[in-house]
Parts: C-alpha cells; sequence; structure tokens
C-alpha cells in the first residue's frame, strides 16, 4: 500500500484546522486519518491534533490483526476520544464549544475498515468507477435525504457546512464504520470538505486516473481547489493498493 497526503491552508484562511496522519500498529496494519477542526478560534485546531495524534499513538500500540477487532477498536477510541476533547474544552475557556470531524481507514492487504463523523468523506477508485463511501452528517444532507432539496442545489446552499456530528461538543459520538474489500489497483482518497466543496467528482476521478505519482495527485487535487477559490483549509490522502511502499 503506498500513501500519500498533503494539507493546505487554502486562500481565504490564516490558519490550518485540518491535520492529517498515517501510523502503523505491530501487526504492520496502517492507519490513515484526517481531522478538520470546528470551533474557529475556539480550538479548531486543538481538537483536530488531538483526535489525529491521540487515536494515532494508541493505534501504534495494539496488535489488531483482523478486520472486526479494527471495526471495534475504531468505535471504542472515537468514543474515548469524543469525551477527552469535551472535558479539555470544559477545562479551558479559550477552548469551548471545539469539535473537529473525522474521517479514518484501517488498511488490510484486501480489505479496509472506513469510518467518519461529520463532513470529511471518503472516496474509492476501482476499475475506472468513482464512488463516495463516506456519508456526510451535515444539515443539507438530511435535506436531500428527506427531498427537500437536489444534491446539486447543496452544493451551493449556504447552510452546506452546518455539521449534525462532530467528535466533541456533544456528548452522542455517532460514528459511521463500515468494512470494505479492498481490491489490487483501488485508490483510496480520504478528504476534507476544503477538497469536495470546490472540486468535483469528475475532476477528482480524473486526477485519480492520471499516470501522476500520487504524491503529485495529491498537489494537483489541492492546486484545484485553491484555483477555484480555496475559501478553506485543503487536506487530501491517497492510499494506493499497488505496491508497498509508503510515502508522505
Amino acid at each position: 500500500m503506498k500513501i500519500a497526503f498533503q494539507t493546505d491552508v487554502g486562500q481565504q484562511r490564516e490558519d490550518n484546522q485540518d491535520y492529517v496522519g498515517t501510523f502503523t500498529n505491530d501487526a504492520g496494519l496502517t492507519l490513515a486519518i484526517i481531522a478538520d477542526g470546528i470551533g474557529g478560534h475556539q480550538g479548531g485546531d486543538v481538537a483536530s491534533t488531538m483526535a489525529v495524534t491521540h487515536m494515532g499513538h494508541n493505534f501504534e500500540k495494539t496488535n489488531v490483526q483482523a478486520p472486526i477487532e479494527a471495526y471495534q477498536w475504531l468505535a471504542t477510541q472515537v468514543r474515548n476520544e469524543n469525551q477527552t476533547i469535551i472535558e479539555k474544552a470544559n477545562k479551558y475557556k479559550g477552548l469551548n464549544g471545539m469539535g473537529t470531524t473525522l474521517v479514518a481507514a484501517i488498511l488490510f492487504e484486501d480489505k479496509m475498515v472506513l469510518g467518519n463523523i461529520g463532513d470529511s468523506r471518503g472516496y474509492l477508485l476501482r476499475n475506472g468507477e468513482f464512488n463516495q463511501l463516506t456519508e456526510d452528517h451535515s444539515l443539507v444532507n438530511e435535506l436531500v435525504k428527506k427531498g427537500v432539496m437536489t444534491a446539486e442545489e447543496a452544493q451551493t446552499n449556504p447552510k452546506k457546512n452546518i455539521i449534525t456530528r462532530t467528535l466533541g461538543i456533544s456528548k452522542e459520538a455517532d460514528t459511521d464504520i463500515s468494512i470494505y474489500r479492498l481490491d489490487k489497483h483501488d485508490q483510496l482518497l480520504l478528504c476534507t470538505d476544503g477538497l469536495s466543496n470546490m472540486v468535483s467528482d469528475d475532476e477528482i476521478a480524473a486526477v485519480l486516473s492520471s499516470d501522476f505519482d500520487i504524491k503529485a495527485k495529491c498537489q494537483e487535487l489541492i492546486a484545484q481547489a485553491n484555483q477555484a477559490g480555496g475559501p478553506d483549509n485543503i487536506t487530501v490522502l491517497i492510499a494506493d493498493n499497488t505496491c508497498q511502499e509508503e510515502t508522505n
């Protein structure tokens, strides 16, 4: 599994509240994780950094070997980290109201465990077909599911950044977690909404299908988001299941 990631402040923000990392456990499995902080100056960057570093550090100490173990580990870790973020926010006045989205994948040779909370996303490119695997926990997505608006209308709705589930803020951390098959030549993309709000699925798929190496693909996706205005921080991580080398 070859992995590359990149994060960028974008064109209109002063600070980058996204955080990204990869971690390897004692069994040789990889955890890839992205968090997008919520709370502006009230600690969004603190929450995203906590989520990635704490969960990554804990994963490195595990010997998780099977997908069902990984599923259970991820569910437990999200609940624990949610409580940790809330406790820190309550302890420090300047951090009150902080939270973060999260998308994480635990990668096996032929399977992956994928979890998300909020609107950071996971996509899969397989045999030329590009699909979103995660579901946004957002107000506009709830309205789309109820038939109140179309997916196209949701893309430009001024309330599209209202998140209905987060890590932190609420005592409930309801995370979607699924186990997927992972085929040779699959490409997994994890990203924040700084990419998905600015670059279309077709444009993302075209970059992933290109002959660029995966580091260059990350750079190109970020460049396209910035060219489209870059109103938010942009973070992308690509895992390519065609070889075993890992790179940052």
